[in-house]
């Protein structure tokens, strides 16, 4: 695990979700969330300002859905991870994130299973998919 913790910004429409994603990634010391947004506009903002080292999205968000998000993340701070949360499991939503420049892809059902998997993936430069998302 890194010296240093991964600084996250974490963005879903679902303050409840949020909140309790926030938490469980919190009990990991080698993590801190920096900063959260309910809407991607707020997101672009947050990036803007903090420059996390990944950022953890929902796909479906208001003002700026999260694939638009992420690929306007990715074109001013390519350096920046992302790792796109989603309900969907079609893979047209999987192909979307790809092309947006996200660098992982997580069903929320999955996510209790495999997020920590997919954010030391991430931070270690590879990428992830969610093994129901494959």
């Amino acid at each position: 695990m890194p010296q240093d913790p991964y600084l996250l910004v974490i963005a879903d429409d679902h303050l409840m979700f949020r909140q309790g994603l926030k938490k469980n990634l919190e009990e990991k010391p080698f993590i801190k969330v920096i900063g959260e947004a309910a809407n991607g506009l707020d997101l672009l903002r947050l990036v803007d300002n903090l420059t996390p080292h990944l950022v953890i999205l929902d796909i479906s968000m208001p003002k700026l859905r999260g694939i638009e998000a992420a690929a306007r993340i990715k074109s001013v701070k390519p350096q920046i991870k992302i790792l796109i949360l989603s309900m969907h499991r079609e893979r047209e939503y999987l192909e979307q994130a790809i092309s947006s420049g996200a660098d992982g892809y997580l069903l929320k059902e999955d996510a209790f299973t495999e997020l920590f998997e997919a954010i030391d993936t991430l931070m270690k430069g590879g990428s992830y998919f969610s093994s129901s998302a494959r």
